[in-house]
């Protein structure tokens, strides 16, 4: 599964907050992802192997507890949308040491690879916008979820393992499905 450009509107304006993300299934399970961002970086995972950027493996935070945990997002690109994740994010934020946002959930998602970020969070993302990240997520040795929500799309979710529950507890008291 190919996203050729994910964070069209980073490209558009010439942000550096896109990538092309490379996502491989075999026999209908997650196995490769490769993801080269607009800094030139090469980020890539094999289920069960490891995660490596640029050749260097690659590990997730050891941040222990969101008070301290810097949380990456996104929101879509329909205003009405928009202000649901804004409200959402309003209950959160006082309850995390700061907030991210790249503008690509594939970068997002290496980004908890590296520890760049501790969790990353977000509501309506497309098959092709995680096939690549969550393999790598998961070949770093963090974790990966879709939880279905109420209103029939997914809230995608990325952490080290140890964060997980309690992301899962916050994004739950925001409001949404966790």
């Amino acid at each position: 599964m190919i996203d050729p450009l994910d964070g069209t509107a980073s490209y558009v304006r010439g942000y550096p907050g896109y990538a092309v993300s490379i996502g491989v299934e075999v026999d209908g399970e997650p196995a490769v992802g490769v993801v080269v961002d607009a800094l030139g970086r090469r980020t890539e995972g094999v289920a069960g192997g490891e995660a490596l950027r640029d050749g260097r493996r690659l590990a997730p935070s050891t941040v222990d507890g969101l008070e301290h945990a810097v949380l990456a997002t996104g929101f879509g690109y329909e205003p009405a949308k928009r202000a649901s994740e804004a409200r959402v994010l309003e209950r959160l934020i006082g309850r995390v040491a700061d907030i991210r946002r790249s503008g690509s959930a594939a970068m997002d998602l290496c980004a908890v690879a590296t520890g760049e970020v501790d969790a990353y969070y977000e509501l309506h993302l497309a098959p092709w916008d995680v096939a690549a990240g969550r393999v790598i997520v998961g070949a770093a040795g963090a974790v990966f979820r879709e939880i279905p929500q109420p209103d029939g799309k997914t809230l995608t979710v990325a952490s080290p393992a140890g964060l997980l529950e309690p992301l899962l507890r916050l994004l739950g008291s925001a409001g949404l499905s966790a």
